[in-house]
């Protein structure tokens, strides 16, 4: 009866700084705070680094190992631990700082079929200075435009429909339809992607009939 009542409930436990060191751990590291002598302190505290490093063998190797262990020891006792590190301490408030916000790459909504890179292209062709260079990065990516436009299970597509998107991608400074010229022919894509399936097809064809010869 009385080992029943004197059972521990985990939500009834502390939390854990670093679940994944365990309850064991985490009380090493809460009895090497309670010891008052500073000596057996930092004994205690590097013995338990280094058993957090037997737990991790294929990491010994990285740079920075041994710091980022220290770091963890501290974590998980709220920065309570006076012992002598070999490394610096590193502050609680640098610790939990949030990283910057990653700068996600933006397309427009409407056109996702063209892909981000496409975006890139224009925003770097829209820095060039005008001339035959950025003429032809801007027919370049047209033509792309058009290729991915096809492949995007689309049978055809009118020139003017690509230099309006490119226009509209661009903010107004890529306007191609004055110029007259033409983007290559949509039958030229629709035959590479139509030789490109059939050699996916005879690849398979031809497994499947070395299958059958070895069965």
């Amino acid at each position: 009866m009385n080992s029943v009542e004197n059972l521990e409930y985990n939500t009834e436990r502390p939390q854990l700084h670093i679940p994944e060191y365990g309850r064991h751990f985490q009380k090493m590291v809460d009895h090497a705070v309670g010891i008052e002598d500073r000596e057996e302190r930092n004994r205690v505290a590097k013995a338990i680094v280094s058993v957090m490093g037997n737990l991790q063998p294929h990491l010994r190797d990285v740079p920075d190992f041994q710091h980022k262990l220290w770091d963890q020891l501290f974590i998980m006792s709220d920065f309570k631990l006076d012992v002598d590190s070999p490394f610096p301490i590193t502050s609680k408030e640098v610790l939990q700082q949030r990283p910057e916000p990653l700068d996600y790459p933006q397309n427009h909504p409407k056109y996702r079929f063209y892909g981000n890179n496409i975006k890139r292209m224009i925003d770097v062709a829209v820095k060039w200075e005008k001339g035959d260079m950025r003429d032809g990065l801007e027919y370049a990516i047209a033509n792309h435009m058009k290729k991915c436009y096809l492949n995007w299970n689309k049978d055809s597509v009118e020139d003017a429909v690509i230099f309006e998107h490119l226009k509209e991608l661009s903010n107004g400074e890529i306007d191609l339809a004055p110029d007259g010229e033409n983007l290559t022919e949509s039958n030229q894509f629709l035959r590479g992607r139509t030789q490109k399936s059939n050699r996916s097809n005879n690849h398979k064809k031809s497994n499947r009939g070395n299958r059958k010869k070895r069965h």
